[in-house]
């Protein structure tokens, strides 16, 4: 065994991976995966995203944009079934 197993362990191991981030992919990933589920909200942030690549006027790809980030952000507050 080594000396200091516990010190060993934290510089091979627990430095190495930092999961800092975890909770913000999770919460990417949920936000996601709601949308995803739904195929009639899944076609409107689709739509609105299509929208906003194909617009030329700024402030209206802005407002569409700012629509899908609202969108997002409510999704991931969604529990299970909701």
């Amino acid at each position: 065994m080594l000396p200091d197993f516990d010190e060993h362990w934290k510089w091979a191991v627990a430095d190495a991976y930092d999961i800092s981030t975890v909770p913000a992919f999770m919460a990417r990933w949920w936000g996601e995966y709601a949308i995803a589920r739904d195929p009639k909200l899944d076609a409107h942030v689709n739509g609105l995203e299509h929208r906003a690549a194909e617009s030329t006027d700024l402030a209206e790809a802005r407002a569409i944009l700012e629509e899908v980030s609202h969108i997002r952000y409510q999704v991931q507050r969604l529990e299970p079934g909701q």
